[in-house]
């Protein structure tokens, strides 16, 4: 059984902030592509847009899905686009799904103060890059710390795109999803705050909570998400014999 993995950015970072998983699962003979999304990275000069980003994760997994069974993960924007996608009524081929550190629904109060902060910081000297540079020194580990800007930072597109995040329907797209689910958050996440209902709306999902650890959980704790990565991959093959046996549904 030949796993394929696709691998979708947050906001404002690239696909380069899936490195240390590409490297990990490249050591391991599992096809994996990371994409990046319309106004981040190779596509910077681009505007966001909702449609497009929900096309290039498209365009991925029908790719991988022609060799082998995809497992989609996402984080954070990424994450929640992901649900959309996987969550779709067009049931997409997608196997199984990790949603990284995006356990929260983007409206609201929430969603209001997320976009107020991210204006402060682009009003400050250098977009507030001085701040971000010293945050990401005290948390996160040399080897995987310069993943997050390696491909640029989308400074200018972060308020588009999260304000596109409001349109979407993930309570309906949520209840749809019924490949395996795993939710992983870093436990000082600021997106763990609906964990719970996320769980409650897919009670086959699992839910894990990374201690120590902040909203970059792919890179603060690179090892630990890569054995989770391990855990998904397992999973479908060891379920794949016992999915097939029952024919197409």
């Amino acid at each position: 059984m030949n796993v394929q993995v696709v691998l979708v950015h947050g906001i404002r970072t690239s696909r380069t902030m899936w490195r240390s998983q590409l490297a990990h699962l490249a050591d391991r003979d599992v096809p994996a592509v990371a994409v990046d999304l319309p106004g981040h990275g190779s596509r910077m000069a681009e505007r966001f847009a909702l449609d497009d980003a929900l096309s290039a994760i498209d365009d991925a997994v029908q790719d991988a899905a022609t060799r082998g069974p995809v497992l989609l993960v996402g984080h954070s924007m990424g994450g929640l686009l992901s649900v959309a996608y996987a969550g779709s009524a067009s049931a997409p081929p997608v196997s199984a799904f990790i949603g990284a550190s995006c356990t929260a629904f983007p409206r609201g109060a929430g969603l209001a103060t997320y976009r107020a902060l991210a204006r402060t910081f682009n009003s400050l000297p250098d977009q507030g890059m001085w701040l971000t540079n010293r945050v990401l020194a005290a948390t996160i580990p040399e080897e995987t710390r310069s993943d997050f800007s390696a491909g640029g930072y989308a400074l200018h597109m972060q308020d588009i795109a999260l304000a596109s995040l409001s349109s979407l329907d993930l309570a309906a797209d949520l209840h749809r999803l019924r490949m395996p689910v795993w939710w992983i958050n870093g436990q000082f996440d600021q997106l763990r705050t609906q964990e719970r209902l996320f769980q409650r709306i897919t009670p086959h999902s699992e839910l894990i909570v990374v201690p120590r650890t902040s909203h970059l959980v792919t890179a603060m704790r690179p090892r630990v998400f890569n054995a989770l990565l391990d855990v998904a991959i397992a999973t479908m093959r060891r379920d794949a014999p016992v999915r097939d046996a029952r024919g197409p549904s």
